[in-house]
């Protein structure tokens, strides 16, 4: 490990030397990759200062030890040394959760799909649940937050939304929420009071730029239609929704919020490039067999994930075991902890893993 620090090491000091390089400055690519690994590179290096300090600390509380020195000197040697051996331990620690394999979506923005499951029109309304806890997550952040395509119900519900979160790191938090979500709840339609149990299913999708995916237009079936259903009254007159084909898998993507066609084919474009991404990455991930499969965020849209029991205010994730007895505050956008415990078990998995 260490090895691979101080090549690291070697590497951050080079590219520090070169984003003050004005010709790299004025190459604006070259400029944000560089920019980008030496801010990915700057919390692993200051800890492994941190260790090197410490390291420091060790070594002349030994060299005190190994010379003339009076009985005061000798023990204030030996606690420079306990200290630093205490740091040493808690930083090497720390360094190999640093220096775990990153997922290189981690900082992108996502596109979130939401679709009602089971339950009917109570299983629409709770995916409208899920859509206003997630919306109210990425407000907490900073992030900003965008319906692609939505297809309500008359009770104010939701068959289907897409939504973008644009922001550093939103892939990295809300990753996890890919799965069946379960809800246990008296629905607003039901008059006898009965609990009911209905599911969502949810997608988190790695929003993918230009650079990375090139869709070949020949490779496209675009269709133009009249938006129906509720909420597209307003737009029923004219073909302005759009229905883009991606013929090499069959991917489908429908786009009906705007009034503008054009609008509407550049939210329906950015939907189907994310669902093409994620394919692709999937593929690859499954090619390579040596990979141990992680349980936690693995992204299998029909594992359930958790359970969301409202009569006990109860939440439940059932890939760590994790129950919580504060829905409301959850239901609010309050997820940090989830998805604390969530990055700790996928750590502690990766550790294990890399150990065995």
């Amino acid at each position: 490990m260490f090895k691979k620090l101080e090549i690291m090491q070697k590497k951050y000091d080079d590219i520090s030397r070169k984003i003050s390089d004005p010709e790299v400055i004025s190459d604006n690519k070259l400029y944000t990759r560089l920019m980008k690994e030496y801010r990915n590179m700057t919390p692993i290096i200051e800890k492994y200062d941190e260790y090197c300090i410490a390291k420091n600390d060790e070594l002349e509380g030994f060299s005190i030890l190994s010379g003339e020195h009076d009985s005061e000197l000798e023990e204030m040697a030996q606690e420079q040394i306990r200290e630093a051996n205490v740091k040493i331990k808690r930083i090497t620690e720390e360094l190999k959760i640093l220096l775990l394999p990153k997922n290189p979506n981690d900082d992108k923005s996502v596109i979130i799909e939401i679709r009602g499951g089971a339950g009917g029109e109570e299983a629409s309304l709770f995916a409208n649940s899920l859509y206003r806890m997630y919306s109210m997550y990425a407000e907490t952040k900073g992030w900003k937050q965008e319906v692609l395509n939505a297809n309500p119900t008359e009770l104010g519900g939701f068959k289907e939304i897409s939504f973008s979160i644009e922001g550093e790191g939103a892939y990295s938090r809300l990753k996890y929420e890919s799965g069946v979500h379960r809800v246990q709840r008296v629905p607003e339609t039901e008059s006898q009071g009965r609990i009911h149990t209905s599911t969502v299913t949810v997608a988190v999708l790695p929003e993918a730029d230009d650079l990375e995916l090139e869709i070949n237009p020949s490779d496209l079936k675009i269709d133009y239609f009249r938006a129906s259903g509720a909420g597209g009254q307003h737009i029923n007159k004219t073909e302005s929704a759009v229905r883009i084909t991606y013929l090499p898998t069959n991917v489908v993507v429908e786009c009906q919020d705007e009034r503008s066609q054009h609008k509407n084919k550049d939210k329906a474009m950015k939907i189907l490039r994310s669902r093409v991404y994620e394919a692709m990455q999937k593929e690859q991930s499954e090619k390579i067999a040596s990979e141990r499969k992680m349980q936690v965020g693995t992204g299998d849209r029909s594992e359930r994930i958790r359970t969301y029991n409202f009569p006990q205010s109860r939440l439940t994730d059932h890939r760590i075991g994790l129950t919580i007895y504060r829905l409301e505050d959850i239901m609010n956008g309050n997820l940090d902890e989830i998805f604390d415990a969530l990055a700790t078990a996928e750590q502690a998995e990766k550790l294990a893993s890399q150990e065995g």
